[in-house]
């Protein structure tokens, strides 16, 4: 098995803080720089499985930093640069509470809220008479509050702003620059054979101004569906074809675990473990059309720790 980004404890020069998430880990730079190293910790159903899959951070960070910049025109973002393939560094920015999610179809949370019954979504009108799977007639927004622990919460557009959870010249502009970036992120989709369902932003503010920060468009924070095949799927009522890490909670079911109380998680073959890394670069190649470069895992710390002190002993604003 190549070695995997499990935990991480750098100190890098003029180190403030760290935040570890899920995922990954943040180090706050005392110039107001954000060091975002992307583990290979794989998380489902709120629960971080027991092992790594190596390479896991590389496609996401690569992924994300080809869709950055390939959006950049739409909106600022807090990218400067990628020092290492696993390593983002960029602007660190005052985020704002609130998880911009669009949706292109009815599915994933959505369809199991309209499988209840329910024809409103964060105070957006659903349509009837839809399936599960069926494009929505326009992209809806359902927001969602950034909870500081636990899960994220569906909030309505009104709610943001009756509370002053975010000011209204602010979202407005939030809303503007979600519906650019699914656009875009659609028609690159649409070129590689894709369909982009839905997805998720989250903005900050740098200097006053509304800045795009966090991961965009990868297979962690977006669904997608193969394009090829799709309408013949909806007219039979079968299952679209997903990439996704949709796998991975199938997995964990077949293995009698979705994170309830009482469950175990259960121990993850190197066989396994094998198949998610030959997934997500699966993944990665089919999202970027690019063929993915493994990089050298024979010493990941080190190598992680003199590309970040390197970039930031020449780094000067």
């Amino acid at each position: 098995m190549s070695n995997a980004i499990i935990k991480t404890d750098y100190v890098f020069p003029g180190q403030k803080a760290v935040y570890k998430g899920k995922v990954r880990d943040v180090y706050t730079i005392e110039n107001e720089l954000l060091v975002m190293v992307a583990s290979d910790r794989i998380s489902a159903f709120d629960h971080i499985l027991p092992k790594g899959i190596p390479h896991k951070g590389q496609v996401l960070n690569q992924v994300a930093t080809l869709f950055l910049d390939a959006t950049k025109d739409i909106v600022p973002n807090w990218l400067i640069a990628t020092p290492d393939p696993a390593v983002a560094i960029g602007y660190a920015c005052e985020p704002v509470r609130v998880e911009m999610v669009i949706r292109g179809y009815l599915a994933g949370h959505s369809a199991r809220e309209y499988k209840l019954g329910k024809r409103t979504l964060c105070g957006v009108a659903l349509p009837e008479g839809m399936k599960e799977n069926d494009r929505f007639p326009t992209p809806i927004i359902t927001p969602a509050s950034k909870a500081e622990e636990g899960h994220d919460e569906d909030i309505s557009r009104e709610d943001i702003l009756a509370n002053g959870i975010v000011p209204e010249a602010i979202y407005v502009k939030m809303e503007e620059y979600t519906r650019a970036l699914f656009q875009r992120g659609t028609e690159m989709a649409a070129a590689r054979g894709l369909i982009l369902v839905d997805t998720k932003y989250e903005f900050g503010i740098r200097n006053g101004e509304v800045i795009l920060i966090d991961e965009i468009h990868t297979p962690d924070s977006s669904r997608y569906f193969y394009a090829d095949g799709y309408q013949e799927r909806q007219d039979n009522n079968e299952p679209q074809k997903q990439l996704s890490k949709e796998f991975v909670r199938q997995w964990l079911i077949e293995n009698n675990f979705q994170g309830l109380d009482g469950q175990t998680m259960p121990v993850m073959p190197d066989e396994f473990v094998t198949v998610v890394t030959d997934r997500y670069i699966e993944l990665y190649e089919m999202i970027t059309g690019n063929t993915f470069e493994k990089a050298d895992t024979s010493n990941i710390e080190a190598r992680i720790q003199k590309n970040v002190t390197d970039f930031l002993s020449t780094y000067n604003g």
